[in-house]
């Protein structure tokens, strides 16, 4: 990455962070490496911009290039932020996760479309503090229109062995320790589907961002309620590296489809656009709001305080 371009002067629509076991994307060519600084700091990683068929992809490495950031050291805010000032409006994010059900097998992907909070506020988890208050919508956390596509890729994929589940609850939760078997049962009686520790609050600050955001889950692993063998991560490892080819081919299938529709209103986020004016401008009133949280705002949102 030393040699590439450190500067990229095209919008890039379309963002993939990685997690255990998606480090690179087969077929896509590595065009520039960008070392941002945001107003929340630097993000995980450089961000690194790839070309495939004309069409540039920013890549972001979710723990850091050489997997050095534990679950509650990312920093998601400045991830978020980030990819926002580079023209990103769509995220595919992918995770690695446990099975919370019987019928979601190991190296099986599922496309959740629910989540369950269990980290414990130690991650900074939205950009609208320190003088600027907004609530953000988050009944459905992730992106229907997105999460299509990836089933309509995995369908296609299904002769290559890819098994893909629609929709179900991730549980997310602190880390970076794994599950006691109490717990891992008491989230199956939630209705968990899978858990992993990435999830959250990556999702909710990409809809505060404005972002179309949608993860890809592989499960390594039955967590601990299925048997009395411990989850460790040779056993992660293990089944993400028997399962890497599937899982770089479903997201390289991913990528191609919206790709071919980047300047269509399902990729530019169209749907999420102005979320964030409405639930920051109608809380705040203009006396109260602290100048460096405005400023702060204006990085995610230029113009934000002009309309």
């Amino acid at each position: 990455m030393a040699s590439l371009p450190d500067y990229f002067d095209r919008p890039v629509r379309i963002a993939v962070i990685g997690g255990t076991g998606l480090g690179k994307i087969d077929g896509y060519t590595p065009i520039a490496s960008l070392d941002v600084t945001t107003p929340w700091g630097k993000p995980s990683s450089p961000i690194l911009i790839l070309e495939h068929g004309g069409v540039p992809i920013a890549f972001l490495a979710r723990h850091g290039l050489y997997h050095q950031l534990a679950p509650h050291e990312v920093p998601a805010r400045a991830n978020i932020a980030a990819l926002r000032s580079l023209g990103v409006r769509t995220v595919i994010a992918f995770s690695a996760v446990g099975s919370l059900q019987e019928e979601i097998k190991p190296m099986d992907f599922v496309v959740p479309d629910q989540i369950i909070d269990r980290t414990k506020g130690i991650r900074p988890f939205t950009f609208f503090e320190g003088g600027v208050v907004g609530h953000v919508g988050f009944a459905d956390p992730f992106d229907a229109g997105l999460a299509a596509t990836v089933q309509q890729c995995a369908a296609a994929m299904r002769g290559d062995g890819v098994v893909l589940h629609s929709g179900g609850t991730v549980v997310c939760i602190e880390g970076p320790q794994f599950s006691t078997r109490a717990e891992s049962n008491m989230y199956r009686s939630w209705g968990g589907s899978v858990i992993n520790m990435s999830a959250l609050p990556e999702a909710k600050l990409a809809r505060e961002a404005e972002l179309a955001y949608q993860m890809i889950c592989m499960a390594t692993d039955y967590d601990c309620w299925h048997t009395t063998e411990d989850v460790d991560v040779a056993m992660v490892l293990k089944y993400m590296e028997a399962n890497s080819k599937n899982a770089k081919h479903l997201v390289g299938a991913v990528l191609d489809q919206l790709a071919a529709q980047e300047n269509s209103d399902k990729v530019l986020a169209k749907h999420w656009e102005g979320s964030a004016q409405g639930a920051v401008k109608f809380m705040t009133k203009p006396a109260g709001r602290d100048p460096e949280a405005m400023k702060r705002i204006e990085y995610l949102f230029p113009g934000f305080w002009e309309n």
